[in-house]
């Protein structure tokens, strides 16, 4: 693919991702929110595919999008009526919300690109890294590296599993 056809489709997709991202935290009906979800992860394993990494573009189909949205799906088969509509939120503290929102928006970017920056100075050999040096990078605890986050997303996906846990159990009690 040439340069600017592989720009094109880098962008279609990454929109797609942002989209399908987009709507699965704002529609209603829950299994199109799992749905939406479903297509984000696909689109995601369409870039790593575009960068030649099968080996993760395989794993985030076959353990995301294949495991975990199919475990989503049973938990709201289990735990709620899939065709119904999610009661429509209402608060008065929309506006504290929004500026939170606005506070963790540029936080995270702060963040992004003081990590980018950092990496860039710190790596500029990396032109075209292959999957041992990405994957040594991944999961090393230097400087650098990105094991502590990766621990601590694990821990929060497993609090995430244990309160859906807690609510399905209050809502069969009652």
């Amino acid at each position: 693919m040439d340069q600017l056809g592989g720009q094109i489709v880098y962008v279609v997709v990454a929109l797609a991702i942002m989209a399908f991202s987009v709507l699965a935290v704002t529609t209603r009906k829950i299994l199109r929110s799992a749905t939406f979800l479903l297509f984000a992860l696909f689109a995601t394993a369409v870039i790593y595919f575009m960068l030649d990494y099968q080996f993760l573009g395989g794993v985030q189909i076959a353990v995301y999008a294949g495991g975990i949205v199919v475990l989503f799906v049973f938990a709201i088969f289990l735990t709620s009526h899939p065709g119904d509509n999610s009661a429509k939120l209402t608060s008065r503290k929309e506006l504290t919300g929004i500026l939170a929102g606005l506070a963790m928006l540029i936080v995270c970017g702060w963040a992004f690109l003081d990590r980018c920056t950092t990496f860039a100075k710190a790596m500029p050999e990396m032109k075209n890294p292959d999957m041992s040096v990405i994957g040594n990078r991944l999961l090393s605890s230097g400087e650098g590296g990105y094991l502590l986050p990766f621990e601590a997303i694990s821990v929060l996906l497993l609090a995430c599993i244990i309160g859906g846990i807690v609510i399905a159990r209050k809502r069969t009690n009652d």
